[in-house]
């Protein structure tokens, strides 16, 4: 069976309204967990204690949808459709 990573991380954003981080140099980086459940629980947790601030945001990011690339993709695919 695969290993489903994930990784959790947060930053403060330029504009609530968009996913652009102010400060990548500054990123919070929580850590990175073997399942999403795990992963779930250390971004709210994370997520509660910067509530306050607006324009700081978590992200859980699903390392295991990452694929290998020397692998040729389609186009579509390389676009994002």
């Amino acid at each position: 069976m695969a290993q489903r990573l994930h990784l959790v991380f947060g930053g403060e954003l330029v504009d609530p309204a968009k996913n652009v981080f102010r400060d990548v140099d500054n990123l919070d980086i929580v850590g990175m967990f073997p399942n999403y459940a795990s992963a779930f629980d250390a971004w709210k947790a994370a997520a509660q204690k910067t509530v306050d601030n607006a324009h700081m945001r978590y992200f859980i990011a699903h390392i295991h949808r990452l694929r290998d690339e020397e692998v040729e993709v389609s186009t579509t695919e390389e676009l994002g459709h």
